[in-house]
């Protein structure tokens, strides 16, 4: 199977932009490499969400979280948020996101 590609949506970007150079290429290298292959497949940082209202897929990178979609046309995989887990609480752009 083709590789997917990765689009962001406006409000995934505005995530990202909340974040320091540093983690965001840490964010990034991540969504590329765990994406890009195979993102349906469920691993130790990938699990897919029951009835979640942001998104059915959940990419953990460190305290790092990608909420994502996957679609077969185009193939692509869609980053629709990426917040900051801090215990049992996710923040995006700094703001308490309720789980």
């Amino acid at each position: 199977m083709a590789a997917y590609r990765i689009e962001f949506t406006d409000d995934a970007h505005e995530d990202l932009l909340y974040f320091k150079a540093f983690e965001r290429k840490i964010i990034v290298d991540d969504i590329k490499a765990q994406l890009t292959p195979q993102p349906r497949v469920a691993t130790r940082n990938r699990k897919q969400l029951r009835e979640h209202p942001m998104a059915r897929w959940e990419l953990r990178t460190g305290k790092f979280r990608t909420f994502y979609a996957v679609s077969d046309e185009p193939v692509a995989v869609r980053i629709v948020a990426v917040g900051e887990k801090n215990r049992n609480e996710l923040f995006i752009r700094g703001r308490k996101v309720e789980l």
